[in-house]
């Protein structure tokens, strides 16, 4: 993979015309666990004063070797707890070889950024504290988000060596890089979002906006912190493989968000794909699909089972 204008366009058919019935789909509906994979619920990863986060680890029954590693982000507009839903995310991967930790972190009513990046930051840490207990190759880590949660997987892409977002939340002597990113549909520069807006698209200039509440005030009014909640500004070519999927008619955060991080990734020569789904929105059966589901398997396959 590398970065590729005919890239951008690829998915635009080839999606669709291989779009599953309505209702069907993968990841990241709820669904059973498969047999053939183990879930443990509620690890707590870190601690902030009383309030406990915690991780669902979802692991193949009958590993062959250490498990390379997913970090899978849930999105909610950084305001709701959905964790605990993501079974079909953490079962998918876990039935193709990998270990998958569905993260919690403290939401925006609860902290402003960087409490966030931090909390994410603090469960690669631990993933990688305590890898041989629970059978992980900490030297093969990647992280996966959708939204918000998209954000904060580019997120740990970009900032692996940038100390004040680290936090003070355990496990200081380990690393949180990433070896690869997947990215759907994540915010990126904030204070472009209504430029580019689709009519009847939602406005994130307001104080009301998720994006405001995330920083503590209208964005456009402290664009010093909505810089540093930016993944573009972190960007350098130690930067993992990123793999961006974004819905042509998304209505919350314009396709335009992503376009942005693609071609900052390509111009700091990191290897970067990017796949713009046509007719697709804000999510939806079109990022269920069974050639996106073989599209992030080839990725991780490649960047975190490939040889180094």
């Amino acid at each position: 993979m590398s970065c590729s204008r005919a890239a951008f366009f690829l998915a635009a058919a080839v999606i669709l015309s291989a779009q599953p019935p309505k209702g069907a789909g993968g990841p990241p509906r709820p669904q059973p666990i498969p047999s053939g994979v183990k879930v443990e619920e509620n690890i707590t990863f870190a601690k902030v004063g009383p309030r406990e986060i915690r991780l669902d680890l979802y692991r193949p029954e009958h590993p062959a070797g250490k498990l390379p590693t997913v970090v899978w982000i849930f999105g909610g507009a950084w305001a709701a707890h959905a964790r605990d839903v993501q079974s079909a995310t953490g079962a998918f991967l876990a039935t193709h070889g990998y270990a998958v930790a569905s993260i919690d972190y403290r939401v925006s009513s609860e902290a402003l950024w960087p409490a966030q990046i931090q909390d994410c930051k603090a469960a690669v840490r631990w993933l990688r504290a305590n890898a041989g207990r629970y059978g992980l190759d900490a030297g093969r880590i990647g992280a996966w988000g959708a939204s918000s949660g998209g954000h904060l997987a580019s997120m740990l892409g970009t900032t692996g060596g940038v100390r004040e977002l680290e936090g003070d939340e355990g496990n200081p002597g380990q690393s949180s890089r990433v070896h690869a990113v997947v990215d759907f549909f994540g915010p990126t520069d904030f204070l472009q979002m209504d430029a580019h807006h689709l009519p009847n698209g939602m406005l994130h200039d307001k104080a009301s906006s998720p994006e405001s509440l995330l920083v503590g005030g209208p964005i456009q009014e402290n664009k010093d912190k909505v810089q540093r909640a930016n993944p573009i500004t972190y960007i350098a070519k130690d930067c993992p493989p990123f793999l961006i999927l974004h819905g042509e008619q998304d209505l919350l955060v314009p396709l335009h968000q992503s376009v942005l991080l693609y071609d900052a990734l390509c111009k700091a020569g990191v290897n970067a794909t990017f796949f713009k789904i046509a007719g697709a929105g804000h999510g939806g059966p079109e990022f269920d699909s069974p050639v996106v589901q073989a599209m992030v398997l080839a990725f991780f396959d490649q960047y975190l089972k490939g040889a180094k």
